[in-house]
């Protein structure tokens, strides 16, 4: 799964998916792959903001005016996207060589890219990018495949428990002080539930892949993994995978506390959140700034920390890669591009300035991309013109160096569906055979992992 937001300085967020007719439209400029009209090199750059998102796509047009001032032999073309990646396109974008020459990727699609031969080697000329030492090595690790470098990260995200301060006091709760443990989410997801009015303590998605997404996410909580260390075999049927649907069946229905609603997805659980009547759930931290705007919710009364468990917490993010058919000159282009678009704080993505004028959230707890100088600088400018309540998510924070982050297995979203299953189980029937859904879900993602 990838986390709920479009861009950091999001705004607004409306789905427009790609259709297979328009892939042409899209693809790689092969008419000018070194040079353009005027001798400029021309790149097409993919995830610029749809029209419909106003300011985010001004933002976009604004910057490419920007730097090609500075860069007059450089011409970007922009083009628009959300989701900045359909998974229902994105491969045969690939396959039929329409990709862009610098395109977005999730970061679980990197060695994918490679291992199907549609990705250009950017070593050489990434060691030139200003700043790209700077990226945490973790990340940049993503996109370094057999030694070689293939794509730049742009930003990243891992999960957490978000939780409504306001119900924590009126339930008696410090809000000060988080679960940290999932026996504590169990105490308090009862004394929300409580509070009667129809309030839920806990929710959880158990439907179209969510609920095998948060499943692996709380199951990296616990210390676990869904897959062995080699990707070859399940690791689902464990004590931790049994503790995961042990928790979630407890409350379901020993406490009482996640409500008879069940096989929520996320607008679901937003909605609940957004309208005061759910306690907590797990979430990254982009879902905040999309209750407030969207579903109703105030940013005084959400509440971040760090996954419950604390041995992990399940992390992604996303980058930009280059077309196999770029030329020198165009991969020098794009690194110069990203240097300015995602990897310079205070320009491009990270001009916290115009964000918090444009009234785009400034603050968030989102994890670093960078460290040294360039982490102290971004900071530093976020300090400056945050404008939400960045002591509500200090805990996050301050766990965000001790939980370890893990990105998603392989065919993660075959895997999710058989989770699916059991978690829903949990969550709907009472006499739900954890043993037994376990050792039918052991069985299914093997089948997975054996067809290679």
């Amino acid at each position: 799964m990838r986390s709920s937001g479009f861009r950091r300085t999001c705004t607004a967020a409306v789905v427009s998916a790609l259709a297979l007719t328009s892939l042409a439209a899209c693809g790689s400029d092969d008419d000018g792959n070194d040079s353009a009209k005027g001798g400029k090199t021309k790149i097409t750059v993919n995830c610029m903001p749809p029209k419909s998102a106003k300011i985010d796509r001004k933002s976009f047009e604004d910057d490419i005016a920007t730097f090609e001032k500075a860069n007059p032999d450089i011409d970007i073309v922009g083009q628009d996207a959300f989701p900045c990646q359909d998974p229902k396109t994105f491969d045969a974008k690939l396959a039929g060589g329409q990709m862009e020459n610098v395109f977005y990727t999730y970061f679980t699609d990197a060695s994918h890219v490679v291992d199907i031969n549609q990705a250009a080697d950017i070593t050489q000329y990434v060691k030139d990018m200003k700043g790209y030492a700077d990226i945490r090595q973790d990340l940049r690790d993503v996109y370094t495949v057999d030694g070689k470098v293939y794509g730049v990260p742009r930003t990243n995200y891992s999960m957490g428990l978000l939780y409504n301060k306001k119900l924590f006091k009126e339930a008696g709760l410090d809000p000060e002080k988080p679960p940290a443990t999932w026996e504590e989410v169990q105490a308090a997801a009862k004394k929300i539930a409580g509070l009667g009015k129809g309030i839920v303590g806990y929710a959880d998605y158990s439907a179209q892949n969510q609920g095998g997404w948060h499943f692996t996410a709380e199951m990296y909580s616990q210390g676990g993994d869904v897959v062995s260390a080699d990707g070859k075999k399940s690791a689902v049927n464990t004590p931790e995978g049994k503790a995961v649907l042990q928790n979630l069946k407890d409350m379901r229905f020993r406490d009482n506390s996640m409500g008879s609603k069940q096989l929520l997805i996320l607008n679901d659980v937003q909605q609940m959140m957004g309208s005061g009547k759910l306690g907590m759930y797990v979430s990254a931290p982009d879902n905040i700034p999309i209750l407030v705007k969207e579903k109703g919710g105030n940013y005084e009364d959400l509440g971040l920390a760090p996954m419950p468990g604390g041995k992990g917490t399940l992390a992604g993010g996303d980058g930009y890669m280059f077309n196999k058919k770029d030329t020198p000159a165009q991969i020098k282009a794009g690194l110069k591009w990203l240097e300015f678009q995602t990897n310079t704080p205070g320009k491009g993505l990270n001009d916290w300035q115009r964000a918090s004028q444009n009234k785009a959230p400034v603050g968030m707890p989102e994890p670093r991309l960078w460290s040294g100088a360039t982490d102290e600088k971004d900071l530093a400018l976020k300090k400056k013109y945050a404008n939400v309540p960045v002591e509500n998510y200090q805990a996050f924070l301050d766990g965000a160096d001790s939980v370890k982050p893990k990105l998603e297995p392989a065919k993660a979203q075959q895997i999710y569906s058989v989770l699916d299953a059991a978690v829903s189980a949990v969550l709907t029937k009472k006499d739900a055979d954890i043993d037994g859904l376990l050792k039918d879900a052991d069985t299914k993602i093997n089948g997975i992992l054996a067809r290679g």
